[in-house]
């Protein structure tokens, strides 16, 4: 990926330059979101400043770990300082730049569609945090990445993964958009959005958001499935994952 490609990480750069705050989100109805995750604050916050339902998903963390979509990487900085051998993943390369600059030791550049250059029983946890189980697409996709995910973990592995409840709205924008994706056969959830910085922007992608049924529609006969889940105050929450 090119850096006039990297939507994503040049505003990444620009957070960690000081250049800019906020996070421009369009999704393909014409919604534009310019709040996006939170922007700089959210992307670069210390472990002291998370949400009470996110310090508690760390403690869920164990061996070896992988952070898929890692950002800015704020999750396995604060892993690595506490000892954990974490490996930060993100297809965006200025994210990872991002990363190395703020003292990530390991860090590579590959999307979540890529988890098979990953070696065969590598990782005890893997982290999908900022809301990152959209990182999924689809239900279909979700499937095929977990029997992935599955082959690069130990016996006893666990994902750590963030998303959101898309259905407590009464916004109409919204509930158009729902039927929207019925009528076509998709997930209620699955946003099509692409990321705006300055007069660029990125290439269309899906995000899958979930309610907690439709996540364990997902993990059925995976291998996988919920071992607890982390409320948030809002329709966020974490999902503690157990394989076997």
């Amino acid at each position: 990926m090119s850096q006039s490609n990297d939507v994503y990480g040049q505003e990444l750069m620009a957070f960690y330059r000081n250049q800019s705050e906020n996070e421009i989100i369009e999704r393909e109805d014409g919604l534009i979101d310019a709040r996006g995750l939170g922007g700089r604050k959210y992307y670069f916050s210390e472990y002291k400043d998370w949400a009470p339902f996110e310090k508690e998903s760390m403690r869920y963390v164990k061996g070896r770990v992988l952070d898929i979509g890692c950002g800015a990487g704020r999750h396995s900085l604060y892993l690595q300082k506490k000892g954990f051998n974490v490996l930060g993943i993100d297809n965006s390369p200025l994210a990872i730049q991002v990363c190395r600059l703020r003292g990530l030791k390991k860090t590579r550049i590959l999307a979540i569609e890529e988890l098979q250059r990953l070696k065969a029983g590598t990782f005890d946890s893997i982290l999908m945090m900022g809301n990152n189980f959209g990182l999924f697409g689809s239900f279909p996709k979700a499937r095929r990445l977990l029997r992935q995910m599955s082959r690069i973990t130990s016996p006893k592995a666990r994902i750590i993964a963030q998303t959101l409840d898309p259905y407590p709205t009464q916004e109409p924008i919204h509930l158009a958009y729902h039927r929207l994706n019925r009528k076509r056969g998709r997930m209620a959830g699955q946003i099509r959005l692409r990321v705006r910085f300055q007069n660029l922007a990125g290439p269309w992608m899906d995000y899958l958001l979930v309610s907690e049924k439709e996540m364990r529609g997902i993990l059925e006969g995976t291998g996988w499935a919920i071992q607890k889940i982390l409320k948030s105050t809002g329709s966020l929450y974490i999902a503690v994952i157990q394989k076997g």
